[in-house]
């Protein structure tokens, strides 16, 4: 996605030795210009070994997500609740790793990397981890007999905190990553996004290095 957790993945994936097939899909989604602007930067910067752009516009014209739907307003930061927030795009994780599959297979690729993580899934239904145990399964008796492809969620039981502390000890490119769920410079600071990446970078002591029109502390 262009975002902290994808960029930290990525990197994380070059640092266990494979080579970088990077993937990003703009499916309507707000954010899809500064998204895919980022994605590319960083495709750059770590020397994939290709870069896949894919658009689709299947999953806004379904909507019933504010990341898609503009009747839908993008909500500030709770942290603190454990409703599925609006942002919820309805099962994207399904179709965007489909992609990935498929991806992956003609290129006889080994690893699918996604930077999923535990503050995730406590909101989104696609992003827990026996939702990636199932899709293994989906990968193992969908492709050819000859085909491996492991799913990898490595932050899948991380705090977005632990990605940070991960991600500075990598030496990740933040300063080129987008996290915020609008698409204009600079980054709102309030939506769930940015709160919990400014979170985790107020935790780990660093300065996120993105501009914000507004940086509140979200640390006691």
């Amino acid at each position: 996605s262009g975002g902290m957790d994808s960029a930290t993945a990525a990197v994380e994936a070059q640092e266990q030795g494979y080579e970088l097939y990077l993937l990003h899909t703009s499916y309507g989604q707000n954010t899809e210009a500064k998204e895919f602007e980022c994605a590319r930067a960083l495709a750059e910067r770590l020397d994939a070994r290709d870069f896949l752009h894919i658009e689709t516009d299947h999953l806004a014209r379904i909507g019933a997500s504010s990341l898609t739907d503009d009747s839908i307003e993008v909500e500030d930061a709770d942290l603190d609740s454990d409703e599925i927030p609006s942002s919820y795009v309805p099962f994207r994780n399904s179709n965007l790793l489909s992609m990935a599959v498929s991806y992956a297979e003609a290129n006889d690729c080994e690893a699918i990397f996604m930077g999923a993580h535990s503050e995730d899934y406590s909101g989104y239904p696609d992003c827990r981890p026996k939702f990636f145990d199932a899709f293994q399964q989906v990968i193992n008796v969908g492709t050819k007999p000859e085909t491996t492809i492991d799913l990898r969620a490595p932050f899948v039981d991380w705090s977005k905190t632990d990605i940070a502390k991960r991600g500075v000890e990598l030496d990740v490119p933040y300063k080129i990553t987008w996290s915020c769920y609008s698409d204009d410079a600079p980054a709102c600071g309030t939506c769930d996004a940015c709160a919990f990446r400014l979170k985790a970078f107020q935790e780990v002591s660093v300065e996120d290095p993105i501009d914000y029109a507004e940086r509140p502390v979200y640390v006691d």
